[in-house]
């Protein structure tokens, strides 16, 4: 694994800084590389809270057939915070990814890149961390302004905060939610948005996203959010 970037046990005075400090690290264009797998990233919770259960599930690229995948269970140190999920999380999903032969090209996030207060997601996080292209795949808006876009598949709008585009509001399907996609590192975010509508072809979530999202939900209970 690569070199870890700070400890976890901290605050929410810590966290914010820390968070402060590598959003300055994140790269909003593409320096992807050849692409060959991509992860879905998730995570559940077990026992009320109080274990964090992180799945991987890795797809080939462009069959986006399942090649590898990874669970892992960690005990929950940090109190659900919007804003701080990847404070909660990364500890479980960083176990995960250890016991992955290798990492993959890619990964899609169920969460915030730069579409974030502070511009540090935990798709930007993870990105970072692994020094990996990532890409942050919201069910919900975190922050920003919008327009709705259009009903069909593809149809898409800028999300806007404090005057600066971080991310797509994109329609995946005919007439369902649009996805909040936004660069988590070294991807930029016509790109971001591209790999997100290319792996979406059966669900409104990305092929890797949806499988690891009922994989770290199928025993425990899905996140807040």
């Amino acid at each position: 694994m690569p070199r870890a970037l700070h400890r976890w046990n901290l605050d929410i005075a810590a966290a914010r800084a820390v968070q402060s400090r590598l959003a300055d690290r994140v790269e909003t264009q593409d320096r992807l590389g050849p692409v060959h797998t991509v992860a879905g990233v998730d995570c559940g919770f077990e026992h009320n809270g109080t274990v964090t259960r992180a799945a991987i599930i890795v797809k080939s690229w462009p069959g986006l057939e399942t090649v590898g995948s990874a669970l892992a269970r960690v005990p929950t140190t940090f109190p659900y915070v919007p804003g701080y999920l990847s404070f909660r999380e990364m500890p479980a999903i960083l176990a995960a990814f250890e016991t992955l032969d290798t990492l993959p090209d890619l990964l899609l996030c169920d969460g915030q890149g730069i579409a974030h207060p502070r511009r540090l997601g935990i798709a930007c996080h993870l990105g970072l961390w692994l020094d990996r292209p990532a890409i942050g795949v919201g069910k919900s808006r975190l922050v920003g302004e919008f327009d709705e876009p259009g009903p069909a598949k593809g149809d898409r709008s800028a999300l806007r905060h404090n005057g600066a585009n971080i991310g797509t509001v994109l329609r995946t399907r005919d007439n369902v939610r649009p996805l909040f996609v936004s660069p988590g590192h070294r991807v930029s975010t016509e790109t971001a948005t591209q790999w997100v509508l290319d792996c979406a072809t059966r669900y409104r979530l990305p092929e890797p996203v949806h499988a690891a999202d009922r994989l770290a939900s199928s025993r425990g209970h899905r996140k807040p959010g």
